[in-house]
């Protein structure tokens, strides 16, 4: 899915959820809506604290539920190594493999379907008497900013933002 507009995206999720005789809460869609702002992941708790803007009364269950909703329909995916979510660009594609790429400086996530790594997977599924359903691959590393941050040697003298500090936990 090419760059499209918050109000285009969640009109196609509304008719692919009509198309699969699903309901779309107002809710779900408020917690779609939100998601649709952001530039990459956000947590549970930092998407209910955006939902209480227009629903004070959101509790965790209610953010819970609605992501649940949004991931079976493929929507968004969880990032399990970060434990947030990220909104699917590819919704328009039901079935395939998703590889995240996480910034572990700025924490933005980038999404790509993984083309043929999908069939490696498949094959390698299929060795074990496995049905695979639903994979999505993440790689950390930095991003093409941070990387640039990363390799300067002028700070103080350039236009980068050395301010922000690696969002990868020390092993």
């Amino acid at each position: 899915m090419d760059k499209i507009t918050s109000l285009e995206l969640l009109t196609q999720a509304e008719k692919l959820c009509v198309e699969r005789n699903v309901r779309l809460t107002p809710q779900r869609l408020e917690v779609l809506r939100l998601m649709s702002l952001q530039q990459g992941a956000i947590s549970a708790y930092d998407l209910l604290d955006l939902l209480k803007v227009s629903e004070p009364q959101a509790k965790p269950p209610t953010v819970y539920r609605a992501l649940d909703f949004l991931l079976e329909q493929g929507f968004v995916h969880k990032v399990e190594s970060t434990n947030s979510y990220v909104l699917c660009h590819l919704f328009d594609k039901p079935s395939h493999t998703s590889a995240m790429f996480i910034c572990d400086r700025c924490g933005a996530v980038k999404e790509e379907a993984a083309e043929g790594v999908e069939d490696i997977m498949h094959g390698l599924a299929a060795k074990m008497g496995f049905a695979l359903r639903h994979n999505v691959i993440e790689a950390h590393g930095l991003c093409a900013e941070c990387s640039e941050v990363e390799a300067c040697r002028h700070q103080g003298e350039c236009h980068h933002d050395h301010s922000i500090q690696s969002k990868k936990k020390p092993r």
